[in-house]
């Protein structure tokens, strides 16, 4: 952005490519108002792209020359190396990328530039950009959550054996496996890439050739620049297509998602790192100190992972408040999704990189989880089936071993296992001595069979059916 204040209105112009019906010269302010240069000219690889393939195509349908086509592509190619290396100058009168580079092909080759914008509008370029943009976006953020489900499968891996108490409404429940819990975050991670391909798909259908808003008079080939770009199909509604915004609306309401997860698991895992849950150690590479208090150690990254959710969400209300209500075809109000798209999309990804990065580092400190892991009557749920499977109803089964539990605290005992063989055949006949074979966390879960449990033969397959399918140990991921 600093590098736009520096150059903008660096030199004027002397006519706008649509100054044939204007009298006059605009407004100053109006040329600040309604600049977009600041902020789309991150299009514009996509736009020299999109360029690239309308020439071929207006060579092909016979509206260029070889020649001129071969002229364009050359001269593309220079102006795309002068904005990579910084030195291509961005003009205030110029309002947005496409204006820039359609000027620089006309300072360059006169007529023949000029000749680059026959048979398409701003509407329908804009468009194309942006899903080549986004399109390229988005297979940004599935490689970074790849990345990020390794890393949570290595730590699964890491922490083979280990067992945490497991929480609902923030107070100990049952025993799980820590790579179950590491294996969630896999899990909804993989919906959150299932999200991003599906909305991939219905992004890749091009809009160039809609031209402003009804099409075109001109013999072109819509397929051609298709298949040039890489796109699926072609728009079938030249006035749904320069106006559709959905797979913007769609890829933010993704990264949301994506940002939403990253938020739960950075909350879970701030509360896991402090003195009172004591689960967690992260390195003081990704952790910061305080300017007053010299014993703090603080998971800076996880609260800012959590803090900027915040922004993704608002991009996304932004863009829906943005197209609502607005009449078919372009309207000005679509230069404003391009903010709140660009920033949704950096915020994900520096999030994720970050995730993956806290992942590999983190270490559960065992010895603390097993001091506690007794506390909080973790394995009274499989005693209660223990008793379902030997045909006590379920609510008399959780009755008895909720009197158990009262009788426990009654008596000071920490676990059930302190209960003596005499109390539990009082509680229920069918508690005999055999049941202490499941009392106690790690009984507990190897008592789970269950599809989709805690249970160690369920997790290890899972474990390796992940490693397979993102490609820890040589496989290629899906």
């Amino acid at each position: 952005m600093h590098q736009f204040s520096r150059l903008l209105g660096a030199k004027s112009v002397s006519s706008k490519p649509w100054s044939g019906r204007f009298g006059g010269s605009t407004d100053r302010r109006v040329e600040h108002f309604t600049e977009s240069i600041s902020f789309d000219h991150r299009l514009f690889r996509h736009d020299v792209q999109g360029s690239r393939a309308h020439a071929r195509m207006l060579a092909h349908v016979g509206l260029l020359t070889t020649d001129e086509c071969q002229q364009i592509e050359r001269a593309l190619s220079e102006i795309q190396a002068e904005y990579e290396e910084g030195r291509f100058a961005f003009v205030l009168e110029r309002e947005d990328v496409h204006m820039h580079i359609e000027a620089a092909l006309v300072e360059r080759l006169g007529d023949v530039g000029r000749k680059i914008h026959t048979a398409r509008s701003r509407n329908d370029q804009v468009a194309t950009d942006v899903k080549l943009w986004t399109r390229d976006a988005l297979d940004r953020v599935d490689e970074r959550l790849i990345g990020l489900q390794r890393a949570f499968v290595d730590a699964a891996r890491r922490h083979e054996g280990v067992i945490i108490p497991g929480y609902t409404h923030l107070q100990r429940a049952q025993p799980v496996l820590a790579a179950h819990a590491f294996l969630a975050y896999v899990e909804k991670l993989e919906r959150d890439r299932s999200r991003l391909a599906d909305g991939r798909r219905r992004l890749n259908v091009l809009p160039l050739g809609a031209a402003a808003l009804a099409g075109t008079s001109l013999p072109i080939d819509r397929e051609y620049v298709a298949r040039e770009l890489g796109f699926e199909s072609v728009a079938a509604n030249s006035l749904d297509a320069s106006s559709d915004r959905d797979f913007a609306i769609e890829s933010v309401f993704a990264l949301t998602m994506i940002a939403e997860h990253l938020s739960g698991w950075a909350e879970e895992w701030i509360l896991w790192m402090t003195q009172e849950f004591g689960f967690l150690a992260l390195p003081d590479s990704i952790c910061t100190g305080s300017s007053i208090m010299p014993q703090k150690k603080n998971p800076d990254v996880l609260e800012l992972i959590r803090g900027r959710t915040a922004r993704v969400v608002g991009a996304l209300t932004t863009l829906l408040v943005l197209v609502k209500g607005l009449p078919l075809a372009y309207n000005r109000d679509l230069q404003e999704d391009k903010q709140p798209l660009f920033d949704a999309f950096d915020t994900v990804e520096s999030c994720l990189e970050l995730a993956a990065v806290v992942v590999e580092g983190a270490r559960l400190r065992t010895d603390q989880i097993a001091a506690r892991l007794d506390q909080g009557f973790l394995d009274a749920t499989t005693v209660m089936e223990y008793l379902i499977q030997r045909g006590t109803p379920q609510r008399t089964s959780h009755e008895v071993i909720g009197k158990l539990v009262g009788l426990c605290e009654k008596r000071g005992l920490a676990k059930l296992a302190d209960l003596t063989d005499a109390d539990f055949q009082e509680a229920h006949p069918a508690l005999g001595r055999e049941v202490r074979s499941i009392l106690g966390v790690e009984n507990a879960v190897k008592a789970f069979c269950s599809r989709g449990s805690t249970a160690p033969v369920e997790v290890e397959t899972r474990l390796r059916e992940w490693e397979s399918r993102l490609g820890i140990g040589g496989a290629v991921a899906s």
